[in-house]
């Protein structure tokens, strides 16, 4: 870690806030949208580590300074060899004969030129080949690891060159945002470093999209993916809906992954995921840890006081009320509605006997189910959809817990959107469909499902999309809306 300590006020674009950043690591990456003044924090933080003795080597983007950068090439024989040894392995060409190719030449004299402890190099993806773009970042990590004296700036639009390899690498990460000051992380809790650790390997080109624009929402899978971008034309751009891009993650952990990242770096991440996740996995252990949902229920606390002391015990109540201690009470009611759902006796409506048929095969399936995230997910889904029947059904005592449930549940994803967490409250995509006929969890031929409900959706215009798809549609306003409400 390098210690600088570095201050920016930059009025004309973040008003009175300063951005401030003493811990910095060898390579650093100063990223956001365009527009949002990276070049000028860059330029900024070039003149502060002069001050603090570092001798400065600055790239411009629009390459001015080229000439200053061919006069040392012509000069130095010891960097023509260099030079020439690397373009021969990449182009099998020498030096003289790769007129055409002046742009990687320039930043390669750059790199190699001991004299800069310093460099910052501003859009080094300028005119280079993705292939070029990813082999002079792995040139820039070689020099770095041969001389730890020396530091790099990289201001770029090009998710090749946020080549994070080690959980510390996000701490050299600067993002830029519009009309407020940048963030960064300034040090990882233990805690955190593992779960980044266990992650980064699967962080791919295509999720490096979100450290370039505040606008970006995260699904599970790409299904979820498909079908949001495609419901993305029906929202107005009043909304925020411009630049707005959905990216599949591959899973609730990584979305817990992507939540802690967005939180990290200040970057105004979105989440729209399957209601399992209530139940288990890394995404509800971090919403549950964030000041936001916190916030929400420490505001509606005397609001909603007469509802807690239907829930808890007088002295559950002296402890404070968390989105945690929420959830753990709807899993005890789930609980115990599965419990008594799964031995009801026939004869019986043909909904409720398709509800008790997906517990008992749960019972069937797993030794102790009442302790997994889809069992609970389908006590749920069973709940929400059947509520005034299972009155009808259940005893007394657990019938009374129905509204409480839903009341309950109502509560709990109205503190997660607090965070921009987003829960498909009927289960997973597919319960939105209209192809199919989908009523709960797990769902099988998630496939053909998809393809099915596509190509329907691909014949209809955007008001027919608003119409027919009216829930999925009220999601992504609340997610696209730049201030988190409607």
């Amino acid at each position: 870690m390098i210690k600088v300590e570095t201050q920016v006020k930059l009025p004309f674009l973040w008003g009175k806030t300063v951005f401030k950043k003493a811990n910095w690591t060898q390579v650093n990456l100063i990223v956001g949208p365009n527009g949002s003044g990276k070049t000028v924090l860059a330029q900024e933080v070039a003149r502060q580590f002069e001050k603090a003795g570092y001798k400065i080597t600055y790239l411009q983007a629009d390459r001015a300074d080229k000439e200053d950068f061919y006069k040392k090439l012509k000069n130095d024989p010891k960097l023509q060899e260099k030079i020439d040894k690397i373009l021969f392995q990449l182009f099998g060409k020498s030096l003289s004969e790769c007129h055409g190719l002046k742009q990687i030449i320039m930043l390669l004299v750059a790199l190699y030129s001991p004299e800069s402890k310093c460099l910052f190099v501003d859009e080094p993806e300028l005119h280079l080949h993705p292939q070029f773009q990813q082999f002079f970042m792995n040139e820039i990590r070689k020099t770095a690891e041969e001389d730890p004296n020396r530091i790099f700036f990289l201001i770029t639009h090009s998710p090749y060159f946020i080549d994070l390899r080690f959980a510390e690498d996000l701490t050299g990460v600067v993002v830029c945002h519009m009309n407020h000051a940048p963030t960064s992380i300034e040090e990882l809790s233990s805690k955190d470093e593992i779960l980044f650790r266990r992650f980064l390997p699967r962080f791919n080109t295509y999720h490096k999209q979100f450290f370039f624009s505040d606008n970006q929402i995260f699904v599970e899978g790409y299904t979820d993916q498909q079908i949001f971008t495609y419901l993305l034309r029906c929202i107005d751009t009043k909304y925020g809906a411009a630049g707005t891009g959905v990216i599949d993650v591959g899973g609730k952990d990584e979305l817990g992954v992507f939540f802690k990242v967005c939180s990290l770096l200040g970057t105004d991440g979105r989440i729209i995921t399957d209601l399992d996740s209530l139940f288990a996995g890394k995404l509800r252990d971090v919403v549950c840890d964030d000041e936001r949902p916190a916030s929400w229920l420490e505001s509606q606390i005397e609001k909603q006081m007469p509802f807690y002391r239907m829930l808890f015990t007088t002295r559950e109540l002296e402890t404070p009320i968390t989105l945690e201690k929420l959830i753990r009470r709807l899993e005890k009611f789930l609980t115990n509605i599965g419990k008594c759902v799964a031995g009801l006796e026939y004869p019986l409506t043909p909904d409720i006997e398709l509800y008790v048929e997906k517990i008992r095969a749960l019972y069937e399936k797993y030794e102790k189910p009442e302790s997994l995230d889809t069992f609970k997910t389908v006590v749920l889904q069973g709940v929400i959809e059947l509520e005034e029947q299972l009155k009808d059904v259940l005893p007394i005592p657990l019938a009374q817990t129905v509204p409480l449930i839903i009341n309950l549940t109502n509560m709990i994803l109205a503190s997660i959107e607090a965070a921009r967490v987003y829960i498909l409250p009927k289960g997973c995509i597919e319960h939105f469909y209209r192809q199919s006929n989908i009523q709960y969890m797990p769902v099988s031929g998630k496939d053909r499902l998809f393809h099915t409900e596509i190509e329907s959706m691909m014949t209809l215009s955007s008001s027919e999309l608003k119409e027919q798809y009216p829930e999925l549609v009220a999601i992504l306003m609340r997610a696209c809306f730049r201030n988190g409400s409607l």
